[in-house]
């Protein structure tokens, strides 16, 4: 049988292997939100918390572009309420600061028959729409990660086109090898899904996380 890990748990794991992550703090309630995205810096996003719900925006989990306290404040509560329409308590609200760049989706699946098998491609809507991914069996080698990103069709984007800058692709690299190394090394992760992570020309950094664990 498996499990979803709480958000907060798969951001903490991440960032003890080293993974960049967008800063984040957990609220449980209305003013300690307000407080974290003061800390953090605006524009913030407001994503709902809870092993319980696999897709945050099916359920309208996920308010983005928050730009002062008043709407940070009607997000908390937007979400709660969602929530409770789903008949789920959340462990509380991450607050989260907004990253810009382009959406990549790295993620790894163990395969019965090879073990880790690691993902990457052009993440958010992209990856359902265009399909444009490519895969490696673990472990990976930095050679490896880099062929993954040249042959999606997408690389153009990342590479640099119509004048834009090229993206960090060493940070990519990393974060590659990182999600390789943990799917060889802890047996109990079983599924991982970083999407969207965000790459500009000066780093990359996870925003959302979805690990699956076995029990």
């Amino acid at each position: 049988m498996q499990k979803l890990m709480e958000t907060e748990k798969a951001f903490s794991l991440l960032k003890k292997r080293s993974i960049p992550c967008a800063e984040w703090k957990i609220a449980k309630n209305e003013k300690s939100a307000v407080a974290a995205a003061k800390k953090i810096g605006f524009p913030v996003v407001l994503k709902v918390s809870s092993k319980k719900i696999v897709h945050k925006s099916d359920i309208g989990g996920v308010i983005a572009n928050l730009e002062n306290e008043g709407e940070v404040a009607g997000a908390f509560n937007e979400i709660i309420r969602n929530a409770k329409k789903v008949r789920v308590k959340p462990e509380g609200v991450l607050v989260q600061k907004m990253h810009p760049g382009t959406e990549v989706i790295i993620g790894m699946k163990k395969d019965p028959q090879f073990g880790p098998v690691v993902l990457f491609g052009l993440g958010g809507i992209f990856v359902e729409i265009m399909r444009d991914v490519s895969m490696r069996i673990s472990p990976l080698t930095k050679n490896d990660c880099i062929e993954m990103i040249k042959e999606i069709k997408g690389s153009k984007i990342l590479l640099g086109a119509r004048g834009k800058k090229p993206a960090n692709t060493e940070a990519l690299v990393k974060i590659l090898m990182a999600v390789s190394s943990i799917g060889m090394k802890n047996k109990k992760i079983m599924e991982m899904d970083l999407n969207p992570v965000m790459v500009d020309e000066k780093s990359a950094s996870v925003v959302d996380a979805r690990i699956i664990t076995e029990k």
